[in-house]
This record gives structure tokens, C-alpha cells and sequence, in this order.
């Protein structure tokens, strides 16, 4: 009795087994995707994404994958928000180790984005991006030591305020101002001491006006007027 009641038993799994793998990929009755989607890359076994749908909306954590020498390496995640259409997403190398993360509706970057250094748990960029999916704001780089290497502006997806750029050990070596993605101001740049070496202005991304070459001591060594139609384009001291 208890041996039949066991391949019963087994049997029953078996089909419940099969009902469940029948489930994946299926619709529900307004055509629309419902329950576990898995989609192999084209004529192999290999699994390209798997995740849920809920009635056509895509919910709960997607994984995608690339096609390694015929395996699955995961690429990709995106876990999405249930109140809303905004996914958490994060790149994947494929030793594993995370490229980058951050937020993204539909295709486009939203939020602030973290990009790595290579074989480092180091971050190396924060970006932050606005809702249409542009660059805005400020945006930091840093070197592997963590020290900040650039540091910019952006509006609208263009370089726009004041741009640093430091050395590995935190000094200050130029300095920039953007408008509308274009070199327009002043602009310094400094020495391995942090002394100015020389400054100057840009005009729609042009040098302009006088820039003054320093000595090491601050004293000026020369001059070179970029004015347009400067009838005295250098000037030696």
C-alpha cells in the first residue's frame, strides 16, 4: 500500500512538473505576456532574458544574458518598481563584477548613475541625468585613489558652468566654463604646485582676448592677444 501510495506520489510531482513548465511564456486572454518569460538566443539553447510579466507589464527582476562561448553570462539585471514604470538596473562584465548601476525608465538614464573602475570595487563616475534622459547637473570622476579627477556641469545633456580638473593628489590643474556645451569664460591652468601658469578666457569655444604665460615665481613671462583682428597678436615681457 505505502509503495503504491509513493509512485502515486511521484507521478503526481511528474505532472504537476510538466503543467509548470507549459506555463512559461504563455499569454493571457487579451494577448498579452503573463507569468515567466525565458527567451533562448536565436538557434541555440543558450538564455538570452527570463522574467515575469503581470498582464503585459514587466515585474519583479529581468535578467539578461550574453552568449559566452555557447553559455549564458549574465549581462544585465532590472528590477522594476511596481508603482511605477522605473527600473533599478546594473551592467555586469562577465567575470561577474558590476559596471555600472542606477535607474532607467524605458531606455532612457534617469538619476543619478555610478559607473566602476575595472577590477576595482572603486567608483570612477557619478552622473546624474534628468527625466528626458540627459545629462544635468554635476557629474564627478575619480581617480582609483578616490581623489576626484573632473568635476563638470551639465544642462540639459550639455557641459554648461564651471569644469576642474585635479591631479591624482587632489591639485588643482584647469579650471573651465561652459555654456550651452561650448568654452566661454575664463580659464586658468595651473602647475604641480597648485601656481598658476596661465590664464586666459574662451569665446563660443575659441581663445579670446589676452592670455598671460606666468613664471614660477608669479611674475608674468608673456603675452598672446587672441582679440579678433589684434594688430599685436604676442607680446614677450
Amino acid at each position: 500500500m505505502f509503495k503504491t501510495l509513493t509512485i502515486i506520489g511521484v507521478f503526481l510531482l511528474s505532472i504537476a512538473s510538466l503543467i509548470a513548465q507549459e506555463k512559461v511564456n504563455q499569454f493571457d486572454t487579451n494577448g498579452k505576456r503573463h507569468g515567466v518569460w525565458k527567451k533562448n538566443y536565436k538557434n541555440t539553447n543558450v538564455l538570452r532574458y527570463e522574467g515575469e510579466f503581470n498582464h503585459g507589464k514587466e515585474t519583479g527582476t529581468f535578467k539578461f544574458y550574453k552568449n559566452v562561448n555557447n553559455k549564458p553570462s549574465l549581462t544585465a539585471t532590472r528590477t522594476f518598481n511596481e508603482n511605477n514604470n522605473i527600473a533599478e538596473v546594473t551592467f555586469f562584465a562577465s567575470n561577474g563584477k558590476i559596471i555600472s548601476q542606477g535607474n532607467m525608465l524605458g531606455k532612457k538614464y534617469i538619476g543619478i548613475w555610478k559607473y566602476f573602475h575595472n577590477n576595482s570595487n572603486q567608483v570612477m563616475t557619478i552622473e546624474n541625468y534628468n527625466n528626458d534622459g540627459k545629462l544635468e547637473g554635476e557629474s564627478i570622476v575619480y581617480y582609483l585613489n578616490g581623489q576626484i579627477a573632473e568635476k563638470s556641469h551639465f544642462k540639459d545633456g550639455k557641459l554648461h558652468g564651471q569644469s576642474l580638473w585635479y591631479d591624482e593628489d587632489g591639485t588643482l590643474i584647469k579650471e573651465y566654463n561652459y555654456i550651452n556645451d561650448e568654452l566661454y569664460g575664463k580659464a586658468n591652468f595651473y602647475g604641480p604646485e597648485g601656481k598658476l601658469k596661465l590664464k586666459g578666457q574662451y569665446k563660443n569655444n575659441r581663445r579670446d582676448g589676452v592670455w598671460t604665460y606666468y613664471k614660477k615665481n608669479g611674475e608674468i613671462e608673456k603675452e598672446e592677444d587672441f582679440t579678433r583682428r589684434s594688430k599685436n597678436p604676442y607680446k614677450q615681457h
